[in-house]
């Protein structure tokens, strides 16, 4: 595994278990990344064997993200920035895109996982003008990430919350709108989500998440795309609305993987 150059975070590196895969060392296994274990490349591989597609979802991912900020931060006006499920820094990362188009953005990032830790100094970068902050918490619990993130987000002004293939670590559907939901509740008016996540309705993608949550890993948990559309209830959706990765205000620089949606996204702001 290759490390930043600088020392990590001794504490938290004691906690990472090399022996069994990890979701965020494989996506990052999946996004050309150097930050995983042989486990999480044999963990990938037999994902990527059943679904070869898997590697098109992670880029697909990652492009909406961009253009999603790229939208937050400069029509829409967006200054505030909270990024739940931050997953290991690649390269075009909340806070480099968002203070790309206004420097004085402010960003935090929310993670559990001691990996991430130790790479949080490398999302600790900022614009003199703006601010970066990366905060321990759990997804699990709104109002710990809410309280935390306040610190260095003004929340009584709009906020852009960030979800990104992350809702599935939530085991129960009704679980997972009642924590986006109240993370909605704690922010003002003229915030957005910006969401996308995994159908459960893609055959290959579907077979190969099951058997991934057989690996030891922590099981991932596909949607309906009626349960995905859901968590943007009550909010007003952005044209073109709840739709396939790629449809999303595409960048005729993308590159588009076509056929079957494996994945929905859409941002919408709270009245």
């Amino acid at each position: 595994m290759t490390q930043d150059s600088s020392a990590p975070d001794t504490a938290a590196s004691a906690k990472i278990d090399s022996s069994v895969p990890h979701s965020a060392r494989i996506w990052n296994y999946w996004l050309g990344g150097k930050d995983n274990y042989p486990v999480d490349h044999e963990a990938g591989d037999a994902f990527r064997e059943i679904f070869p597609g898997i590697t098109d979802l992670a880029r697909g991912s990652r492009a909406f993200l961009g253009r999603a900020v790229r939208h937050l931060a400069g029509e829409a006006g967006v200054r505030q920035f909270l990024d739940i499920g931050t997953g290991l820094p690649t390269v075009d990362n909340t806070h480099e895109i968002a203070q790309g188009v206004a420097p004085e953005a402010r960003i935090v990032y929310v993670d559990n996982d001691p990996l991430v830790l130790t790479h949080a100094r490398v999302l600790l970068t900022s614009t003199p003008e703006g601010a970066t902050d990366y905060i321990d918490a759990d997804l699990h619990d709104p109002g710990t990430v809410l309280r935390e993130a306040s610190r260095t987000l003004d929340l009584t002004q709009p906020v852009a919350l960030t979800l990104m293939q992350v809702s599935g670590h939530i085991a129960e559907y009704d679980a997972a709108r009642r924590i986006v939901d109240a993370l909605m509740a704690g922010l003002p008016s003229g915030s957005y989500l910006a969401f996308n996540d995994s159908v459960d309705t893609h055959e290959a993608n579907a077979a190969a998440t099951r058997l991934y949550n057989e690996s030891g890993a922590a099981p991932y948990h596909l949607r309906s795309p009626q349960q995905l559309a859901g968590f943007f209830e009550g909010l007003e959706l952005l044209d073109p609305g709840v739709v396939p990765l790629d449809d999303w205000r595409p960048d005729p620089t993308d590159a588009r993987a076509g056929g079957e949606a494996i994945a929905l996204c859409g941002v919408a702001r709270k009245p």
